[in-house]
């Protein structure tokens, strides 16, 4: 028993059994209302991201989703997204897992023309002891919802707009089942708890599932939390029927759902380096589409089209590599000609190997070049301008 007769006061004062939770009731009368904030809003009364808030950005593999964060984190750097932020150049965080920095991210960031000092590569850094007792320093992928406490605080420090997490699902912690509902909420619900606190854009690229619905927000690889946190969920595909690239508005909780689609190209882009060129694809939105990504997931895939693309990659393949990895394009259409493989079904097989494409030479010697990729980057999906291109 205390002396303190303060202490012993308050003691006095406590119930017998204390609990680490209790509820808490607050009237909506305390709460004063706000408008939505949006980060995205192309026209007004037309918001598609908001501010504060998760939103999901999911398609399959090589439809453009990257390189439309990308296209988001440039705009904020500059301070060009019609939006909250419009006019007002900011900061972006970057949490990359899977792509290369050197690489990919940065000539895609300098391919979009973004304000390199503006955006930030998000690593955690830990701090260990070695067996002789030494501090080592280490790097890491972020974590969640791990290190939520230290983003935040980042966020704020930094004046944050963005932040950027591809693919979200491969930052949550190592005992967190992507497929079980719980757990991912679990992971995620202090990210979004997060995004309203700091007012920043929180977007996280996500992966169709193998599924055949046309359902988009369905399609999200793991359990239906990923659709079900986010207020905003953007999809993206390629329609087969008019070989036209576009981006479908599936959720939208705090706006109009009723949105139109977006049709986009990804073209290709040289980005000079120090140690020579690198090619990397370049989002730019064409207009209004009249297809949906919904459209696009009911259009029957012709599998005798499919086998006939798979048979052209193998040939471009073998023919690049026995030509030293690249060749001009009009020997290459005029040999696939001769083998009985369409254009069309040419330029098809060279988005799925990657293969890039450029202009070599001077004047009237300039031709198109195609060359295999040396990264071991994921292929990017050719937009119809460079389906034109030879």
């Amino acid at each position: 028993m205390t002396s303190d007769p303060t202490v012993q006061g308050l003691a006095d004062a406590l119930p017998e059994r204390l609990t680490p939770r209790r509820i808490k009731l607050t009237p909506a009368s305390d709460t004063e209302p706000e408008p939505v904030i949006w980060a995205w809003e192309p026209e007004p009364g037309a918001g598609r991201i908001p501010a504060g808030a998760l939103t999901i950005a999911a398609g399959r593999e090589g439809t453009g989703k990257s390189s439309f964060a990308i296209w988001i984190a440039a705009r904020l750097s500059r301070g060009d997204l019609p939006g909250t932020f419009h006019g007002r150049p900011r900061n972006v965080f970057y949490a990359a897992v899977e792509d290369s920095w050197p690489r990919t991210l940065v000539p895609r960031l300098i391919a979009a023309g973004a304000d390199l000092e503006r955006v930030f590569r998000v690593d955690v850094e830990t701090l260990d002891f070695d067996q002789a007792g030494n501090l080592v320093t280490g790097e890491t992928m972020i974590s969640l919802p791990l290190d939520i406490d230290a983003l935040a605080l980042a966020i704020d420090e930094y004046d944050v707009a963005a932040l950027v997490v591809d693919p979200l699902m491969s930052t949550l912690g190592s005992r967190t089942d992507a497929h079980r509902n719980q757990d991912v909420r679990q992971a995620l619900e202090p990210l979004v708890r997060m995004a309203e606190r700091t007012r920043a854009l929180t977007l996280g690229i996500a992966h169709f599932n193998k599924g055949g619905g046309t359902d988009a927000s369905q399609l999200i690889t793991g359990s239906g939390a990923f659709k079900d946190l986010p207020r905003a969920v953007l999809a993206f595909a390629r329609d087969r029927e008019s070989d036209e690239q576009v981006m479908t508005q599936t959720k939208n909780s705090l706006g109009s759902l009723d949105l139109p689609s977006l049709a986009y190209r990804i073209e290709g882009y040289d980005v000079p380096t120090p140690k020579g060129m690198a090619n990397v694809g370049r989002l730019t939105f064409t207009g209004v589409s009249q297809r949906t990504v919904e459209d696009t997931l009911a259009t029957p895939v012709d599998r005798e089209e499919v086998s006939e693309r798979d048979e052209a990659a193998e040939w471009l393949r073998g023919y690049l590599t026995d030509a030293g990895g690249e060749a001009a394009s009009a020997d290459l259409f005029k040999a696939a000609e001769r083998d009985g493989i369409a254009k069309r079904t040419l330029q098809r097989a060279r988005s799925r190997l990657g293969v890039t494409s450029r202009q070599s030479g001077f004047g009237k010697s300039k031709a198109w070049v195609w060359a295999l990729s040396v990264t071991d980057e994921p292929p990017q999906v050719p937009s119809r301008a460079s389906r034109a291109n030879p």
